[in-house]
């Protein structure tokens, strides 16, 4: 990890976060006036490669958040992701995990810590004895993250507890796309003209007097009704209650929207998830369980739909008609409920297509993304349900 590898990541994040300000993609609260922090914490594969940067956002009065610039370039861009509803002080969590690592391993012996993507976009604490590990515990649960598998391992089933790396599953073709994009939009935003801008602090102004079109494409997030002008935005984030429950954790969002007002339990039973004791995940034999039991405890008043690998435009239509999804990544469920799209008028670029996710993990709190990057996740599995009509 070198010093202008950091600068890099925080200067190019920076650009991003002030793009999306610009075109008010962020909203002034609490992003107006944030300041982007120097010191970035790094968040590695398991592979031991240097994934990405997490950078605290910080402004005094708002919610703190973080934003996550990209070090490796088969992510597919530089900002990653821009969060809020989680306080991400490196030496404090630091400080848990230590305390959590005495309590679970009395005799523990280690000489470095690191924050390791275990299950990206999950994140845990690695603790190395000789730079092999000894220990990893899940961030904020502070649970032993399981050993990997030692025999071959099948594709990641949603709300598994488990560990890969996303370098190492990532197809060949896919990091080759990936690193493309990347290097496009860094030599973009590498311009003298953008180099001198000072994008350490959030702020709408930053892109006024340059020469550079900043165009807002297309934005929406989900209202009490499709008529912004006169209903507010309407949306309610709910944590999972253990560590694999992510599943019904999104299905009790999406009802929510919908006025039914479950418990995570039931839907869980619902789901053949067990018990708060003795939990499960959502085999990928099952998948369409989903389906079935989103209809099942609206009474078939909800018409539901699972789309496999889904494109943006799905995302994009169902929040256009104010309808929430689901949404299974790698491991992983959480639920969207907005999109944005913004074009920056440079030779070469796509769009940036953001995603607003509601984020069950990390268990009990979860997490608001405002904004997913698209290009820099794997989308597995949307779900997205229809009221029923009388015809």
């Amino acid at each position: 990890m070198s010093t202008s590898q950091l600068q890099e990541a925080r200067r190019l994040a920076g650009l991003e976060l002030n793009a999306l300000r610009f075109v008010e993609a962020l909203p002034a609260a609490p992003f107006e006036g944030a300041r982007l922090a120097a010191a970035g914490t790094p968040v590695y594969d398991l592979s031991g490669e240097l994934l990405f940067y997490r950078f605290p956002l910080s402004k005094r009065g708002a919610t703190p958040g973080f934003a996550d610039g990209a070090a490796h370039p088969a992510i597919g861009a530089p900002l990653m992701a821009v969060s809020i509803g989680f306080d991400w002080n490196e030496k404090e969590l630091l400080a848990q995990a230590a305390e959590a690592a005495r309590r679970a391993r009395r005799n523990l012996q280690y000489d470095s810590t690191r924050f390791v993507a275990y299950s990206f976009p999950k994140v845990g604490v690695q603790f190395l004895a000789a730079g092999k590990e000894v220990l990893m515990l899940e961030l904020a649960t502070w649970v032993p993250v399981p050993p990997a598998r030692k025999q071959e391992r099948k594709p990641l089933e949603p709300s598994n507890f488990e560990r890969w790396s996303l370098l190492e599953e990532l197809p060949a073709g896919k990091k080759r796309a990936g690193s493309r994009r990347y290097n496009a939009r860094v030599k973009a935003l590498s311009t003298p003209q953008l180099r001198r801008l000072d994008t350490s602090v959030v702020r709408k102004s930053v892109f006024e007097n340059i020469r550079v079109a900043i165009t807002l494409v297309d934005s929406r997030e989900l209202h009490y009704s499709t008529d912004n002008a006169t209903h507010h935005p309407c949306y309610e984030l709910y944590g999972q209650l253990t560590d694999v429950w992510c599943v019904a954790a999104s299905v009790q969002m999406l009802l929510a929207f919908y006025r039914y007002d479950y418990t995570q339990d039931r839907i869980a039973t619902a789901l053949g998830l067990g018990t708060r004791a003795h939990p499960n995940g959502l085999p990928y034999a099952r998948v369409g369980d989903v389906v079935t039991q989103l209809e099942a405890l609206s009474s078939g008043a909800l018409d539901a739909t699972m789309v496999a690998v889904p494109a943006f435009t799905f995302f994009r239509d169902e929040i256009r008609g104010n309808r929430p999804l689901i949404s299974f990544i790698p491991g992983h469920s959480r639920s969207v409920a907005g999109y944005i799209q913004y074009r920056l008028a440079l030779a070469g670029l796509t769009p940036f297509r953001g995603l607003l996710v509601y984020d069950p993990w990390p268990p009990t709190t979860g997490v608001i993304t405002r904004w997913e990057n698209w290009d820099t996740q794997t989308y597995q599995y949307g779900y997205s349900a229809h009221v029923t009509l009388i015809p």
